[in-house]
């Protein structure tokens, strides 16, 4: 007897570079998620896109991808049949950008929708929109461009204290960043941050202990992954600790107590849905174990997947493996646009 036909491939389309200062990344993390697809279970292609906004076919090349290749448009490469993973970093990418064009397109995708891609990209308004559910956050003043010629430095100290942070309300990866140590140094990390977005976010530092929490489901079936410690060997967790020299200690599970855990947990559900974040998204939260307790700082809906990447490595912990996590992420995103589909208005 003939052995039973294989399933269909599932068409899975990755996106990867962008226009952002994060382009590089990208290509990184598109390498990482291509190394661990099943060819069995997937028809993966890879398409690039330049600092330009041009979209190109890729082929893997050494240890990344590369944004460059055939030109396509995203007509040529998406249908509904399809299911794209945006792996774009930043603007034009993880801002609800490219969320919209796949809703337009009727694309299935994998992560957050447009509105909680927008709300968790700027800092600002997720700040506010965290505010107004209660949760707890570190301290923050958030000025637009036309704003930071009013701010006094001893006001900053009044209100935050010294050391802050300076960062551009919309950018990712610790681009753009700075840690100030006292007046002096203010102006020059605020002009820093102007040159990536209009608007910054003035923040309190030395809150305490860096945690982070992973988040995997669609709205209303949001599940935690077990609790990370980060633990910085730079300054602050910057960009060359993130991705470039892998110092960086990434304690999995952190070594804290278990109530604590179990209130991180709840606490990055909580955070999650409150942004609309689905899919997967990654919590960090500061942990102050003498003072205020638990600190949400910020939410990131398309977390790294390199090698010292934390949020596969919390899920691992999990017990979810990486072929297996993309395996969900595929589920979910399929899950979640025929149950959208059927809804008035939006079907085909």
């Amino acid at each position: 007897m003939a052995p039973p036909p294989a399933p269909p491939r599932t068409r899975l389309v990755l996106l990867f570079g962008g226009r952002s200062a994060e382009h590089d990344i990208s290509c990184i993390t598109a390498a990482s998620v291509l190394a661990a697809v099943d060819p069995q279970r997937f028809d993966v292609v890879a398409v690039g896109i330049d600092r330009d906004g041009g979209w190109h076919l890729a082929e893997p090349a050494a240890d990344r991808l590369g944004a460059s290749g055939p030109p396509v448009t995203p007509v040529d490469v998406l249908s509904p049949d399809s299911v794209a993973f945006p792996l774009l970093h930043g603007p034009f990418g993880e801002d609800g950008t490219v969320q919209g064009l796949l809703e337009v397109l009727d694309v299935p995708y994998v992560g957050t929708g447009v509105l909680g891609s927008a709300l968790c990209m700027d800092k600002a308004m997720a700040k506010s929109v965290l505010a107004s559910h209660g949760i707890a956050q570190v301290r923050y003043l958030a000025l637009r461009a036309d704003q930071v010629g009013e701010l006094r430095a001893d006001q900053v100290g009044d209100e935050l204290g010294w050391p802050v942070f300076v960062k551009p309300a919309n950018l990712g990866s610790s681009v753009g960043i700075s840690k100030v140590a006292g007046p002096d140094e203010l102006a020059a990390a605020i002009e820093l941050a102007l040159n990536y977005d209009d608007v910054i976010v003035v923040e309190e530092a030395s809150v305490g202990r860096e945690l982070e929490c992973g988040v995997l489901g669609n709205l209303g079936g949001t599940q935690a992954s077990v609790v990370g410690e980060v633990v910085p060997t730079h300054d602050f967790y910057d960009y060359e600790d993130k991705y470039l020299d892998g110092a960086v200690e990434l304690r999995v599970p952190a070594p804290i107590p278990h109530r604590v855990a179990e209130e991180v947990r709840a606490l990055a559900v909580r955070t999650a849905e409150a942004l609309r974040a689905e899919g997967m998204a990654r919590v960090d939260v500061f942990w102050d174990p003498a003072g205020r307790g638990l600190l949400v700082n910020e939410v990131n809906t398309i977390p790294g997947f390199t090698p010292y990447s934390m949020y596969p490595a919390l899920w691992a912990a999990s017990g979810i493996d990486y072929p297996t996590l993309v395996d969900r992420l595929v589920a979910l995103a399929v899950e979640r646009h025929a149950r959208r589909a059927g809804r008035v208005g939006r079907s085909r």
